[in-house]
């Protein structure tokens, strides 16, 4: 697929592979240089994109966008970068064998420490070390000297604030609050805060 090809599904349809299904149906035949039906994934390079500017360059579902992308350390775009979280979990078939590594990352404006964290999150796949180095063998058939076995696979999406990870209170009414609200509930366990009454 190309950069800038917009992908339409059949009425109907929608996109919403679990991890395995991300690693082993797309990812994994796309690094053995194997069609992959449907062909529905676009590659995008993915630092010169700000994560707003996936729709219409990368496959759209919902407000989740999927897209093929070779592996880099360079993960800056022209608005900001992306950070890893220090989360790294293993992908899991359907076997209980490892498949892949997803990693996750966050969306910073800015550079340095003056950046500001935004509620982007980028979910990156890729193959485990038996299954790169699997794609060898189709190299060597000639097939090209691009080392495949370099591809990930990312899932990005924006979070709401309320979607934090759960801090095990167990009284919670269901209530979602706005990040204004968070904040202003921050405010109110600060005891320094004095203000001066006439």
């Amino acid at each position: 697929m190309g950069e800038n090809s917009s992908v339409n599904l059949p009425p109907g349809f929608r996109f919403y592979p679990t991890d395995e299904e991300l690693v082993v149906h797309f990812l994994q035949r796309k690094a053995a240089l194997l069609p992959c039906h449907p062909d529905v994934i676009p590659d995008l390079e993915l630092y010169p994109h700000d994560p707003w500017e996936l729709d219409g360059k990368a496959l759209g579902e919902g407000n989740q966008w999927y897209f093929y992308s070779r592996r880099t350390q360079n993960r800056i775009t022209g608005n900001g970068y992306w950070k890893l979280m220090g989360i790294e979990e293993d992908v899991i078939n359907s076997r209980s064998k490892k498949v892949g590594m997803k990693k996750y990352l966050v969306f910073y404006i800015g550079e340095g420490p003056a950046a500001i964290k935004t509620n982007w999150i980028m979910q990156e796949y890729r193959l485990s070390k038996s299954d790169s180095s699997s794609t060898k063998s189709s190299k060597r058939r000639g097939h090209s000297k691009v080392d495949y076995s370099k591809w990930v696979v990312c899932r990005v999406y924006e979070r709401n604030c309320s979607e934090d990870e759960d801090d095990g209170d167990d009284d919670d009414d269901g209530t979602q609050l706005s990040c204004l609200d968070e904040v202003f509930l921050s405010l109110d366990d600060m005891d320094e805060i004095s203000l001066p009454f006439n």
